[in-house]
């Protein structure tokens, strides 16, 4: 074991839309998590793995923590709140405002409830004036005894270097949990869906992406070609026809757009199939919930 080597575990928190996500995917350096700015993008945790030389840090991205309306609701809250006590350091991501709102307030009252250190993030500063930082920092030390406040963008990496150090000094002395190479703990065909998703996402109108999941029917390397059969899964047979588009055009986008991506991934040729299915309120099923990959026993 290397001396003086530290590792363990951060929890990214933060009102959806934030940046949780893009903020991960700028420290790990490849693209896991899905970016969205449609609201609750992520919905499992995914675990991401950082090496340094000083330190490995394992990021869990949490759903975002808000007020739940329904089964997947509840589900993504629980997960939120439960893995605060799980990390060595919780990380909150704000954007730039001296204006803390009621959802701000919800998540200062659970933090309250945590013993664990909490890093205040300021994300976003690529967008607001240098001076102005410190009337955001200002603002919000009022609120919370936060164990360090550091303005990052997660967009172009400003400051997320310092971000790092920070973590890292809230880490415990130990030895590496993955190895080197290891990035991620999200098995591939869950990768694949949460990117066609994400694509879906970006492709289609507001009213739809909150009722849709994504379903991996085969997924096979035959030739040094990966064969995936996948079916996008709405609520709403009106959501059908928009998301097939006239003669099929929209379904072809999110395809061709999700293929570049998963190619990048898995580094090699992919043929993609998209089906598309309706499956009424199955947000409120914990048995589609699970079929679709949202277990609850897990966590």
């Amino acid at each position: 074991m290397k001396e003086n080597f530290k590792s363990g575990f951060a929890t990214l928190i933060g009102r959806p839309n934030v940046g949780k996500s893009t903020l991960m995917n700028q420290l790990i350096g490849q693209k896991i998590a899905i970016t969205s700015n449609k609201p609750q993008t992520t919905r499992n945790r995914i675990q991401t793995v950082l090496t340094t030389e000083e330190g490995q840090i394992v990021f869990v991205d949490t759903p975002g923590i808000h007020k739940a309306k329904n089964k997947l609701g509840e589900y993504m809250v629980n997960i939120a709140e439960r893995s605060l006590n799980e990390v060595d350091v919780v990380l909150w991501l704000v954007e730039p405002s001296t204006f803390i709102g009621a959802g701000e307030k919800h998540i200062i009252e659970q933090l309250k409830k945590v013993k664990t250190p909490v890093v205040l993030v300021i994300n976003k500063i690529d967008m607001v004036k240098k001076e102005e930082i410190l009337t955001f920092i200002d603002a919000y030390r009022t609120e919370y005894d936060f164990a360090a406040i550091v303005p990052v963008s997660a967009r172009n990496g400003e400051n997320t270097d310092e971000l790092v150090k920070v973590i890292l000094q809230y880490l415990p002395y130990g030895p590496q949990f993955y190895d080197e190479e290891t990035v991620t703990d999200q098995p591939e065909r869950q990768i694949v869906a949460e990117l066609i998703r994400e694509k879906a996402l970006h492709c289609l109108q507001d009213e739809i992406p909150h009722g849709i999941a994504v379903a991996i029917d085969r997924m096979k390397m035959e030739k040094h070609v990966m064969h995936i059969d996948a079916t996008i899964i709405c609520e709403r047979d009106s959501h059908k026809g928009i998301i097939i588009g006239k003669q099929g055009s929209m379904l072809k986008k999110i395809g061709s757009t999700a293929r570049y991506e998963i190619e990048r991934m898995l580094d090699c040729k992919v043929n993609l199939k998209l089906w598309v299915k309706v499956q009424k309120n199955w947000r409120d099923s914990d048995f589609l919930m699970k079929n679709f990959g949202y277990r609850q026993d897990e966590y």
